[in-house]
């Protein structure tokens, strides 16, 4: 890659660690929310190459132990088989997540952009759409998953997912209207992408580094 490897590790207890986070914060362009001619930079770029994607830019340092961030292991429900899984059980597999929440009016279109990418990749690629709304249940996820015809891994976050989202992330991750999207490649590594609209052909340039394309 050409870009300086970006890569999202909990460190619980480390406030030093935080408050360097917090201070430079300002200066990354993704928080807090980003103005509308951002969101319209970002969603109508098509990068090349992952460090071209990346909003998130502040290097934090990583411990060796663990090796994987927590909310890998929390058990989810997929809406559209009723299996049960956890992120890390796609360990070593390119993965992309997608939060949305059923409400938002841009979410929709973004998800036909998805299904693209996914019927596109099939298994090279592990899709997962969350629904990062708290108030929002299986029950009416499985609905409008069937309603639009997505028939990737769908699941409602739990709120172990979206806590940990905010606090070690970046909160506008739970903001589903500003398309929030990560990508975690075959070593776990967590990679945010622009917020904004993307449309399957930027995704496919942003995923393909990571696929070995």
């Amino acid at each position: 890659m050409t870009a300086p490897r970006v890569l999202f590790r909990a460190a619980a207890g480390l406030l030093a660690i935080a408050a360097l986070v917090a201070a430079c914060s300002a200066t990354v362009p993704a928080s807090p929310a980003p103005s509308a001619s951002a969101v319209a930079a970002a969603s109508s770029a098509s990068p090349a190459s992952p460090g071209a994607t990346f909003t998130y830019n502040i290097p934090v340092e990583v411990n060796a132990i663990p090796t994987m961030p927590s909310w890998f292991d929390v058990q989810m429900t997929d809406v559209v088989t009723g299996n049960q899984f956890k992120v890390s059980d796609f360990t070593g597999k390119v993965i992309l997540i997608d939060n949305m929440a059923t409400w938002c009016p841009t979410c929709q279109g973004e998800m036909s952009q998805v299904q693209q990418i996914h019927k596109q990749y099939g298994a090279d690629l592990v899709t997962i759409s969350l629904d990062v709304d708290p108030n929002e249940d299986g029950a009416l996820l499985k609905k409008y998953a069937a309603k639009n015809g997505f028939d990737w891994i769908i699941a409602v976050a739990p709120t172990a997912v979206g806590a940990f989202l905010s606090k070690n992330y970046d909160v506008q991750l739970l903001n589903p209207p500003l398309q929030p999207m990560m990508i975690i490649d075959k070593q776990g590594g967590v990679w945010g992408m622009p917020f904004g609209i993307k449309s399957a052909e930027s995704l496919k340039k942003t995923i393909d580094p990571y696929l070995g394309k």
